[in-house]
């Protein structure tokens, strides 16, 4: 049993105790995992789950998704996540089916309904609608015996000895055993489907989501100045570029137009502790050879990662191995993506 806040704590106005309500939420969790893995190992029990992805991937139709209260909510998440994920879905509340949505579902579609107890009215009302309909049947149940159960072409079993809450009414583990079940149908579609990021990306093309998805490296740098010098210029030239085109950073090129290295502002003044004779200093004196370097092509969320793991605030970009510009911590922070 979860454990329970002492009487002397739960009087009106008072605070629970501290470590009474962590040992209420971490039974909670232990609980909710418990049941998450029992739906895991249900699955080896029955065919139907392979059965009913199978289904879905030759469907020609769309997934409609139903259940009624908590479940109509998990009915939703599920929804989504089918298609953001490539297979297009429906919502469908099992309430305002039996008053008009009904009509929503074609005869090339699929339906899944769930339902802990698998005998609600309104699924025993709805269930013989659908058969009429003739569309195949999936019942997302806790009670493989349930009406809804027997009345279903698949049979994706969530088993849920109790609920979480104390009183074993609130749906709670119930409904996050559905959940899982239901991420897990999505992601096995997805990978039937061999579903790529490239593919997620194009279904989600707003938000930092998005931009880590979509946004390449050249359509910031591209934005950019691209400082630069050849490897003789003078130590004024190098100082003026990198001052002038603000991005703490210059390219230094040799003589056949390839990239020879960088010079930061750090290493400006690095330099100033290194030498006594300024005057002579040419770029290809105190240039970083190999600089970190990234492709036009590649996404943006990588600069990221490249200059974290580097701790550098700029790339330099390349495009078919030439010089092409920087990317700077700046321009990702700007796009949301820091």
């Amino acid at each position: 049993m979860p454990a329970t806040i002492h009487s002397d704590n739960a009087t009106a106005g008072a605070a629970p105790v501290a470590a009474d309500v962590l040992a209420i939420a971490r039974q909670v969790l232990h609980e909710e995992a418990d049941a998450v893995r029992a739906v895991a190992d249900a699955l080896a029990a029955t065919p139907d789950f392979v059965a009913c992805v199978q289904a879905i991937l030759q469907l020609e139709g769309r997934v409609v998704v139903t259940g009624i209260g908590k479940s109509a909510h998990i009915a939703g998440k599920i929804v989504a996540t089918l298609n953001s994920t490539g297979t297009p879905a429906l919502f469908m509340h099992a309430a305002d089916a039996i008053h008009g949505d009904l009509g929503m579902i074609q005869p090339q579609d699929f339906v899944i309904a769930i339902s802990k107890s698998g005998d609600t009215p309104e699924i025993k009302v709805l269930v013989p609608l659908l058969r009429r309909k003739g569309v195949p049947l999936a019942a997302l149940v806790s009670n493989a015996d349930s009406y809804l159960a027997q009345q279903a072409t698949y049979v994706l079993h969530a088993p849920v000895t109790k609920e979480a809450c104390p009183n074993n009414l609130a749906p709670t583990t119930s409904t996050t055993a559905a959940l899982a079940l239901g991420d897990a149908l999505a992601v096995c579609l997805l990978e039937s489907r061999q579903f790529t990021a490239a593919d997620f990306a194009r279904l989600h093309p707003g938000g930092t989501l998005g931009k880590r998805l979509y946004l390449k490296v050249g359509d910031l740098s591209r934005q950019n100045q691209r400082p630069q010098v050849p490897a003789d210029a003078p130590l004024r030239e190098v100082l003026l570029e990198i001052s002038g085109k603000r991005l703490g950073a210059t390219a230094v090129l040799d003589a056949a137009g390839q990239l020879a290295g960088i010079i930061t502002d750090g290493d400006l003044r690095r330099m100033l502790g290194s030498f006594s004779d300024l005057e002579k200093l040419k770029a290809r004196d105190i240039l970083t050879p190999q600089p970190a370097t990234i492709d036009v092509e590649d996404f943006a969320a990588e600069a990221l990662a490249r200059m974290q793991s580097r701790n550098i605030t700029q790339l330099v970009v390349t495009e078919d191995g030439q010089f092409a510009g920087f990317i700077h911590l700046h321009d990702l922070l700007r796009e949301g993506l820091v």
